[in-house]
């Protein structure tokens, strides 16, 4: 495997670390919990849910020959929320995601350095990914922080649990070294949950 089959195989592993981490985030919660704001300068779990869909449609629609930022987007309606169910959010949600998995699916390792446009702004598609690579985690940090807040009851850890680093850091330390993708191990982890 090359360097640039290595890299697509890490994105894609690691997209879909961050897509399950925000979906067992959202699971813990009540669906009305879900279009909550705190005050007028928030967003909601659903209306950060529709920002992510919303970019990812516009940035993965025909992603090495269109510009990201397609003209029929309406970036601030994004973030008007009108989802009413959980459903309807889950929905938004996954068709975001299968846009995106299909354009990285389709994408040849030899694209990478292809430049495509954003906002006019040429890049490698190597260098859009990584751009999207920190975006999405970032707004599904939002949705676990935002998640912890407003969980009635005890909250499900999706990572190292607080005051288990110590056990955590022992078993990982028990087994034999070898070489995988950190995600390998957490997949499990978490969908026992």
């Amino acid at each position: 495997m090359d360097i640039n089959e290595h890299y697509l195989a890490s994105i894609k592993k690691q997209m879909r670390y961050y897509k399950t981490i925000g979906e067992k985030a959202i699971e813990q919660l009540e669906p009305n919990q879900l279009f909550i704001e705190t005050n007028e300068d928030s967003n909601s779990i659903a209306t950060i849910i529709k920002h992510i869909s919303g970019n990812m449609l516009s940035r993965w629609t025909d992603f090495l020959t269109t510009d990201g930022e397609k003209e029929w987007r309406n970036r601030d309606l994004e973030f008007e929320n009108q989802l009413q169910t959980k459903e309807e959010l889950l929905a938004t949600w996954n068709t975001g995601w299968d846009c995106f998995f299909q354009a990285i699916d389709s994408l040849l390792p030899e694209q990478l350095l292809q430049i495509i446009y954003i906002r006019n702004e040429g890049q490698t598609a190597l260098d859009a990914i990584n751009r999207q690579l920190a975006h999405y985690p970032y707004h599904i940090g939002q949705i676990v922080l935002y998640s912890k807040q407003l969980k009635n009851g005890s909250w499900e850890s999706l990572s190292i649990p607080k005051n288990k680093s110590e056990r955590y850091n022992a078993d990982k330390f028990a087994q034999e070294k070898q070489i995988k993708h950190f995600t390998d191990a957490e997949f499990k982890k978490l969908n026992k949950k």
